[in-house]
């Protein structure tokens, strides 16, 4: 028998990962952030722990390093398993979870983190033969954009909490990561957070969902600053920073070089520019503005749902929980908008047969057939009811609103939404003069008046930034290639190529990548097969 030491689960089953310590370091609008997990084995064999957690859908991951004693693994980014076409690809990269196996199984110490298959906001961190009474500090880096929020904050968020994933019903779950999970407030690991800021505008202050040590400023200007969450944080759910700058409609440029190994003209080569331009619009047109929309909720009411949140006492069922979440929503829509609700399962089904305006008849109307929702439409496809909604013809003057990460990054191209990311011949030039500038002019229209504005920078970069606007850019492109590879039929197997290349030129990760590192220790050998520990999120 095995006995529990140290911290554990309510199952009382030993949890190796002991503590988070993050650092985020903000540059205007993106963040870079460092995740160090430690983790020790207080059992008497060598084990596995796995580690499947959320990070942001459009984040960059560019680093995974492993601390064992004074030695120090850096990880490699390759292929991560081959796909099998008529003509086998050639690559000359061993695959990742091919050597991680073949390490783990000789009882070398393995790491190795990589994107889920089925979502792109999930990862799992695989830290294999780690022998009893070893420690090992895993660092993984990730670049985010920061999230404008309405009142002009700009908003971080470090995911704590894993919510259930939408999964087909013809899906091979034997090939979905587990995901485990207990009461929030009963997490097995701490959380230490720190936060380094700097911005073109001076910093006025930051705002979080949980506690934090004063804010300290570094330089005269406000323009850098420090903030932490306060010691003895629990790591029960998600941590939210909104950060708030002054003049935060005021347009900056931030210039970046290109790497010098890299070849010109390709996108770790040539410099890049990241503009943030964030209009500000008179009240009048905003308020008008909010009375428009459509808003239209999707809801899981396939048999999944008939199951409580988590095992805790006062754990609700999912059911319950997604209703009450409807009503809180249907109560804040603004009058004047229109909305319908749709529920799915092996079937769908629809409130209205099409959106409604929001008044008070509509809404009571709503609210009342919400209460009659249950969990009993069979299976879970989420597929025919996204049709219907998109061969809905659009209200005019009232867009339709959504609301997650990747799934809705995906559904908004596919409704017509647009990113863009530029490139040949209308990227920057490699080179230019110290005194060169760049410009950039926006306009729209507000009602019947043409607005203007315009920014002019220095291209040549101020200092060593590094490539962290390089990776983002690599990321937004790798997304577009990923859904391209996803409706594509014979032209699949080049777009894979095209990611596989892209991926590894940027030290970004997709998902036929991952990260993999070995240390092969003192080789003495371990005894006794492996344990296998999963690591908990909160619920």
């Amino acid at each position: 028998m095995e006995h529990s030491c140290g911290l554990v689960t309510k199952n009382k089953e030993p949890v190796p990962l002991k503590s988070v310590e993050v650092d985020v370091h903000v540059q205007g609008h993106v963040a870079t952030v460092t995740s160090t997990l430690l983790y020790v084995n207080g059992e008497e064999r060598p084990l596995e722990a796995v580690f499947v957690f959320p990070l942001p859908g459009e984040c960059a991951v560019c680093h995974l390093s492993a601390k064992i004693g004074d030695t120090e693994v850096v990880a490699k980014l390759q292929e991560k398993q081959k796909e099998q076409y008529d003509d086998a690809l050639t690559s000359p990269f061993v695959e990742a979870r091919e050597e991680y196996d073949d390490a783990s199984s000789s009882f070398h110490q393995a790491f190795l983190l990589e994107e889920s298959d089925q979502s792109p906001d999930v990862f799992q961190l695989n830290v294999g033969s780690l022998p009893p009474g070893e420690s090992a500090a895993i660092t993984l880096v990730y670049i985010s954009e920061l999230d404008m929020q309405a009142d002009d904050a700009l908003g971080f968020c470090l995911l704590a909490v894993l919510n259930p994933r939408y999964t087909p019903q013809d899906m091979d779950r034997s090939q979905m990561a587990t995901v485990t999970s207990v009461p929030a407030g009963t997490v097995p690991y701490t959380l230490a957070l720190s936060a380094r800021l700097s911005s073109p505008q001076p910093i006025s202050k930051v705002e979080s969902n949980c506690d934090l040590e004063p804010l300290a400023y570094l330089n005269p200007d406000k323009t850098q600053a420090t903030v932490s969450l306060s010691p003895g944080h629990l790591f029960d759910r998600d941590v939210e920073l909104l950060l708030y700058y002054h003049d935060a409609h005021k347009p900056t440029a931030i210039v970046e070089a290109g790497l010098d190994t890299a070849e010109p003209g390709s996108l770790m080569g040539d410099p890049v520019v990241m503009l943030s331009l964030y209009p500000e619009f008179p009240a009048a047109v905003t308020s008008s503005r909010n009375m428009s929309g459509e808003f239209i909720f999707v809801v899981d009411r396939s048999g999944s749902m008939d199951c409580k949140m988590h095992t805790g006492k006062d754990a609700k069922m999912r059911i319950a929980s997604a209703k009450d979440t409807l009503l809180l929503l249907l109560k804040s829509l603004p009058m004047g908008c229109y909305f319908n609700i749709y529920g799915f399962g092996s079937r769908y089904e629809h409130f209205f047969p099409k959106s409604v305006e929001y008044n008070q008849k509509t809404m009571d109307d709503a609210l009342e057939k919400v209460k009659g929702m249950r969990a009993d439409m069979g299976g879970t496809e989420i597929l025919q009811p996204l049709k219907h909604i998109y061969s809905q013809p659009c209200i005019p003057s009232h867009p339709r609103q959504g609301a997650s990460t990747a799934l809705i990054t995906g559904l908004a191209k596919e409704g017509s939404g647009h990113a863009q990311f530029i490139t040949g011949t209308d990227r920057m030039q490699p080179k230019s003069s110290e005194h060169s500038e760049g410009s950039v002019t926006i306009q729209y229209n507000m009602k019947e008046d043409l607005i203007e504005e315009q920014l002019n920078f220095c291209l040549k970069p101020t200092q060593d930034t590094g490539v962290t606007l390089h990776r983002l850019g690599a990321r937004t492109l790798i997304r577009s290639l990923e859904m391209e590879e996803r409706a594509a039929g014979p032209e699949a197997k080049a777009l894979r190529e095209k990611l596989l290349q892209l991926s590894l030129q940027s030290g970004v990760s997709c998902t036929h990548t991952a990260f993999i590192a070995i240390h092969k220790g003192s080789g003495q050998t371990v005894q006794g097969p492996l344990l296998h520990r999963t690591v908990p999120t909160p619920g």
